[in-house]
């Protein structure tokens, strides 16, 4: 099969620190080529890939103290693929909203993959386009009511064979937590079940310029490098030791997680989660099993206390199961394979306008 994988521009694929959608576009696009696909990946020009690569743009565009319109280099890549859509028996976009006036202009079908969450504003836009072809990555990331043509949901993954498996936590004892510096990751809710149980907090994560008030107001104060600890923004290996040597790791976010990547990088540590029932976590984290599902703070802090009856290695098992590369590779195949049946048995031939 001729695939197109696009990614976001913002980052290289794979990233070199934080960067969910392109670590996982990168796992994806390799897996494909392994499998015998013809993979052609647009993406930043510094990413790193088995597939062919093409990009309108050097380097990862935060890098880039130059550029001040991202969108115009958005545009620029889809126009670049859409120009070559007849060269690809499909398209898979990793793009969001953006990629959607394009693909309703193709004979070529396109693939969306939705890894955000929907707004007013964008949803004005999905709704438009609710006939083109949609993967969830959790089934409470789908909005019925916006009536989308979900085709599957295709759960994120991890190469799990690049974390390091961590049969004990360190001595002494201390919980993990990792992500952004926002309030809908919830570090404040983080220090709130460290300071609550006496067990000192490890936390990293990127402080994007729009969560720096938050930053500076809700959680620096708290940090005085014995009970709260902030390492900054971590590379792989930083994460894999961070989370792997703890008891737990804290997710107590505040909003409906699309997926959360993070939770299943510590489950392959070996480390179990304690996180808030919001979103996707309900299917990431198999409660009583890899981790604890909590309803509130109240809720996090008690499950502490039960994490001793976790087994590290049933954490590693689990991930490696239901969120390894293979069944997400075997998933998008499964889809691609119904979307371009479908326009054969609407057109007679495998692409087509429909």
């Amino acid at each position: 099969m001729k695939i197109a994988q696009i990614a976001p521009l913002w980052e290289r694929v794979p990233p070199p620190a934080y960067g969910g959608i392109e670590l996982v576009v990168g796992l994806l696009t390799d897996e494909l080529v392994a499998r015998g696909h013809e993979v052609t990946l647009f993406a930043s020009g510094d990413s790193i890939t088995s597939a062919k690569l093409e990009s309108i743009h050097p380097q990862a565009l935060r890098l880039d103290s130059s550029i001040k319109e991202y969108g115009i280099y958005e545009m620029l890549q889809l126009a670049s693929v859409y120009e070559r859509a007849g060269e690809f028996d499909l398209i898979h976009s990793h793009m969001g909203c953006a990629a959607l006036p394009y693909s309703k202009l193709t004979k070529t079908p396109t693939v969306h993959t939705l890894h955000g969450i929907f707004t007013p504003d964008n949803e004005k836009m999905f709704t438009h386009a609710k006939a083109q072809p949609f993967v969830s990555i959790s089934n409470a990331q789908r909005v019925d009511r916006l009536g989308l043509n979900h085709v599957a949901t295709v759960y994120n993954s991890i190469d799990v064979s690049t974390h390091h498996f961590f049969p004990t936590p360190d001595e002494p004892a201390y919980m993990a937590f990792l992500g952004r510096m926002s309030v809908e990751k919830g570090p404040h809710h983080a220090i709130e079940i460290s300071k609550a149980t006496g067990i000192p907090l490890k936390m990293a994560g990127k402080v994007d310029p729009v969560d720096v008030k938050y930053f500076e107001e809700q959680i620096k104060p708290h940090i005085d490098g014995v009970q709260i600890q902030f390492l900054g923004e971590a590379d792989h290996f930083m994460k894999n030791d961070l989370m792997g040597r703890a008891i737990v790791t804290l997710f107590p976010i505040t909003w409906r997680e699309p997926f959360g990547l993070v939770m299943i990088e510590s489950m392959a540590a070996g480390t179990p989660v304690i996180a808030m029932n919001l979103g996707s976590v309900a299917e990431v984290v198999a409660d009583g099993i890899s981790g604890y599902v909590c309803n509130t703070v109240e809720e996090c802090i008690a499950a502490v206390a039960k994490i001793p009856q976790i087994s590290r290695f049933a954490c590693r098992e689990y991930v490696s199961h239901r969120f390894g590369v293979e069944q997400m590779a075997a998933g998008y195949e499964a889809v691609y394979q119904q979307v371009l049946a479908e326009k054969f048995a609407l057109n007679g031939h495998l692409v087509g306008s429909r």
